[in-house]
């Protein structure tokens, strides 16, 4: 386990993890995202790994740490820096898997993150109190979005025609896509995912819209 340190001095449990997290910001990923990135599973670097069901604290591997750094080109120097500054911390930004976004109770009735599902993440882009993020699983938005990119969703942004979006419809359906054309009485919208044909939504069968303001590509 890791827990050598630049100066001779001890590195803390929670320093190795924070700086992990800071390291997986600066690549614009979720720990997830840097876990994937580095060929190692996906649950490696999450919160829950970091402690066991008895209170125990887990430490990462230098073989996955190894792995993480080649990932993002960083070196132990870089990696050493993060423990003790914020170099790429950015603001923490509620995280949601986009494959739970639909689900029940995952947002409130004004579209904000809610429930238990939800993590956090802090990511060089966040002007806004509200802003969340969702980080996307899977290939079926590519080549817009891949598996493991994470966006950042801007309730307060204005949303004009030609912006990505992330629509929730009053039935629970979440959407990502190109906002096309927008009337008082409907949307048009160009799913991301290809597979999708173009599609106008009633204004009476959308939930909220909000405006994507970041990607980590």
């Amino acid at each position: 386990m890791v827990r050598q340190a630049k100066a001779q001095r001890i590195l803390t449990h929670d320093q190795i993890w924070v700086a992990l997290d800071r390291l997986a910001a600066r690549a614009g990923l979720s720990p997830s995202g840097l876990a994937k990135r580095a060929g190692l599973d996906p649950t490696t670097f999450n919160r829950s790994k970091r402690v066991t069901s008895h209170g125990r604290e887990r430490w990462p591997s230098t073989e996955s740490i190894a792995k993480a750094l080649a990932a993002t080109g960083a070196s132990i120097d870089t990696f050493a820096r993060l423990v003790d500054d914020d170099q790429g911390g950015g603001r923490s930004v509620p995280l949601l898997d986009f494959a739970l976004a639909g689900a029940s109770g995952a947002f409130d009735e004004a579209g904000l993150p809610s429930g238990k599902d939800w993590s956090e993440i802090a990511l060089p882009a966040a002007d806004d109190s509200q802003t969340f993020a969702l980080e996307i699983s899977g290939d079926a938005l590519a080549p817009v979005y891949r598996d493991g990119d994470v966006i950042l969703v801007s309730p307060d942004a204005p949303v004009r025609r030609g912006d990505r979006v992330v629509v929730k419809t009053t039935a629970g359906e979440v959407i990502l896509a190109m906002l096309k054309r927008r009337t008082a009485k409907a949307l048009d919208l160009q799913p991301l995912d290809a597979s999708l044909a173009e599609r106008t939504m009633p204004t009476s069968d959308v939930g909220w819209i909000m405006r994507i303001v970041w990607a980590s590509q």
